[in-house]
């Protein structure tokens, strides 16, 4: 492939996903990881895009859409996700949950467990967590961290909230990032919102990725984790025919499709 025509596939990779991964465009594009390196560069030079580790973004990288919209998207593979990961929890934990439109469905569903505490920066997910029937007959408990206060997705975050995670050792840490790349890892757009995962993953005995197939292959601004350091990943049935999906699975330490 001439080198215009694949620098032209990758900007149509940019105008559609608002990202592009190295291992992605190498096996589309039938090239060499070097190959691609070399275009990414020269078109950063160009003005063209922003590398990141494991790819690149467009110059307005694509943000995740508004947070309402998110709620409503891919219902289906979020719930089960949900249900997959609600099966990895017992009695007695403690779970870390951050903000996002994924894990506010799993807290839907964990509001069905008993006896666990589930600690997080999500209002959303700390509101389904307290219902009565959840507090009162099941056990429940949740603990809304405190700091700073953000309205897309509704969390808190910052410096408050970054030493509140520190003051618990969860079982379960349950994450959703923006993006989901078998060489960059778990990404997140927004620099607080993955300071928030970050601190939370680390703080964590068992660490667990969820992640809708349209995450897959994509790219952000900010890692807060390689796959390998996860424990378990959690992807929907969907993701299956993908070509993203067999390089997640070679370096993830385990991946279920939900």
């Amino acid at each position: 492939m001439w080198q215009e025509d694949r620098r032209q596939r990758l900007r149509s990779m940019l105008a559609t996903f608002g990202t592009v991964s190295v291992d992605h465009a190498t096996r589309e594009l039938d090239v060499s990881r070097e190959t691609i390196r070399r275009d990414l560069l020269d078109m950063e030079l160009a003005g063209e895009l922003r590398r990141v580790r494991g790819g690149a973004v467009g110059l307005e990288a694509a943000r995740e859409a508004p947070y309402a919209v998110r709620t409503m998207a891919n219902l289906r593979e979020k719930r089960r996700i949900a249900a997959c990961a609600a099966r990895l929890i017992r009695p007695g934990q403690m779970l870390f949950l951050d903000a996002g439109s994924t894990t506010t469905i799993l807290a839907e569903r964990l509001a069905l467990l008993s006896g666990i505490t589930v600690v997080t920066n999500s209002i959303d997910v700390a509101s389904r967590i307290a219902l009565p029937d959840s507090l009162r007959k099941r056990g429940n408990q949740v603990v809304l961290l405190g700091g700073s206060f953000a309205p897309q997705p509704p969390a808190t975050f910052g410096a408050a909230t970054l030493r509140e995670i520190g003051l618990y050792h969860a079982d379960i840490a349950l994450l959703s990032p923006f993006g989901l790349d078998a060489e960059a890892g778990a990404t997140s757009y927004d620099r607080d919102e993955a300071e928030i995962a970050r601190a939370m993953f680390h703080n964590a005995r068992q660490r667990v990725l969820l992640a809708d197939h349209t995450k897959l292959g994509r790219v952000s601004r900010c890692v807060y984790c390689f796959l390998a350091e996860a424990d378990e990943v959690i992807i929907d049935a969907k993701a299956e025919p993908l070509s993203v999906l067999e390089p997640i699975r070679n370096v993830a330490t385990s991946v279920t499709l939900a």
